[in-house]
């Protein structure tokens, strides 16, 4: 079908584009910023035009031919009255899909029983579907509670928090409100799978994952699947939803203008009381655990220095996403370090895979090994693994107390540490030619695990700023001489 997606830019709209085209379908994106989009791996397969979905008359070249689109923006985060920005932009919409005959209108909106006490942000969300819906233009409108996966401001509200806080004191709703989370996964399947089903035209769906938790029990969970110790969680019933979402702001990466309606709508249950999508669409959801291990996976290292996403071409939906915002994707710390070379690329990458082992390390060898001594007295490997070969490597094998994950020669190594860390690290050399000759990036990269993991980082900054600068250094001095017990360039070496 030809299909329009609205908030291409944002969470959903971004992970929903590629299982569009890959389910076959011809795909138009409406951006207020297409330049947004340039970086996408997709760019060049769909058709992008800028608008806005608030303004009728720009929206009708886009929905020119359009069979299907989705609707996938809000306003909650910016500084104005989100809601009546919200219902001018769904009435301005409607009016310009009935204008071009758009046959389905495909909309995500958020569970929660209508009711006097429903939040302003889940009453906002309701009512912009109840005006797409107000036309003649049938309208599918899928309803979901947290929906888990790096980038979405729920998930990284409860990253934070569980991260950061071994102890926290908290409402006293944390302990009775309950939710039904759904994976991103299963919702972008929903999302796909109602495009253009005669049976899901003019209705209302309830979509969530088989587990219902309360807030508690979700950080619980999470904590869990991250490996952290038990938090310690103390509910305290008079603390007010303006405190709560002061304290949220400070110690999440979240800024308060999307805390507030967040908190806000945490008050009201939001669990699936309505079944019927599986009359059209079975599907049996993932569990809790699984949509936040998966969350996690973000640690396996896609492309960790520079953008987690950018070395795998099928980017899986539960991945950060270029086009999320700063404050998703987990805390990732490093230190990066660039030194021009007259030598090749190449030969950059070639002395930087032979270190380590009976070489050593170049620069601290006494900090190296007081660091292998420490991880072996706490159960780790330590630095007596050695290498394999003195000058070559592979991708899997050990080095001293790392394993190479990723080996392009003549443009990038790293290596992933195994030695016992409260968190994740890489070490990763990359080389190139910049016009004048070649520079050499060395990147040290450390996803912390917890509170433990960031103190850990900052406790061994100093370490770091012995060493990492002046290895970056010793790499490029060797490739560009002729050092009695390294490899000989790669062509010297052939001849």
């Amino acid at each position: 079908m030809r299909v329009l997606v609205t908030g291409a830019t944002g969470y959903i709209g971004g992970r929903l584009v590629p299982q569009l085209l890959e389910a076959g379908h011809d795909v138009t994106c409406l951006a207020r910023t297409p330049a947004k989009l340039a970086d996408e791996s997709w760019y060049d397969d769909v058709r992008v035009i800028g608008g806005d979905v608030a303004d009728a008359a720009g929206t009708a070249a886009a929905l020119d031919g359009i069979e299907a689109t989705y609707y996938l923006v809000h306003s909650m985060g910016s500084d104005q009255d989100f809601a009546r920005a919200d219902a001018a932009a769904a009435e301005a919409f409607r009016k310009a899909c009935e204008s071009a005959g758009v046959g389905q209108i495909i909309y995500l909106g958020g569970l929660g029983e209508d009711g006097p006490g429903l939040s302003p942000h889940l009453a906002s969300r309701q009512e912009v579907g109840r005006i797409l819906a107000a036309g003649p233009t049938p309208v599918t409108e899928l309803r979901a509670a947290v929906i888990i996966g790096s980038g979405s401001a729920s998930f990284e509200m409860l990253r934070a928090l569980v991260e950061l806080l071994p102890v926290m004191v908290t409402p006293g709703w944390v302990n009775r409100t309950r939710c039904q989370p759904i994976g991103i996964r299963d919702v972008l399947a929903y999302l796909v799978a109602v495009v253009g089903e005669e049976r899901a035209r003019g209705r209302i769906f309830e979509i969530g994952g088989p587990d219902i938790v309360t807030y508690r029990e979700m950080m619980d969970r999470y904590a869990e699947v991250a490996g952290l110790p038990r938090r310690l969680i103390f509910g305290v019933k008079p603390l007010s939803p303006v405190l709560s979402r002061h304290w949220i702001n400070l110690v999440t990466p979240l800024p308060i203008d999307l805390v507030k309606p967040l908190v806000g709508s945490l008050i009201n249950d939001v669990v699936v009381r309505d079944r019927s999508i599986e009359e059209i669409i079975p599907r049996e959801t993932m569990s809790l655990d699984m949509t936040i291990e998966l969350a996690l996976t973000r640690l396996a290292g896609s492309d960790v220095p520079t953008r987690w996403s950018g070395a795998s071409p099928r980017r899986l939906p539960e991945e950060p996403h270029p086009a999320d915002p700063g404050w998703a994707g987990g805390t990732v710390l490093g230190d990066t370090r660039r030194v021009p070379s007259t030598a090749s690329p190449e030969r950059l990458i070639q002395i930087a895979s032979a270190i380590g082992g009976k070489r050593g390390w170049l620069v601290g060898n006494a900090l190296w090994e007081l660091r292998g001594i420490a991880d072996k007295l706490i159960g780790g490997v330590g630095m007596r693994r050695g290498r394999r070969h003195p000058d070559l490597v592979h991708v899997g094998e050990s080095l001293d107390f790392f394993r190479v994950e990723k080996l392009i020669p003549g443009e990038l190594l790293r290596l992933r540490a195994e030695m016992k860390v409260p968190g994740e690290a890489w070490l990763e050399w990359s080389a190139e030619t910049d016009g004048t000759g070649s520079v050499l990036t060395q990147r040290a990269v450390f996803a912390p695990r917890g509170l433990s993991g960031r103190a850990y980082w900052y406790a061994t900054a100093p370490a770091h700023a012995l060493i990492f600068r002046p290895l970056a250094e010793r790499i490029v001095e060797i490739a560009e001489g002729r050092e009695a017990g390294w490899p000989l360039p790669a062509d010297e070496a052939a001849g």
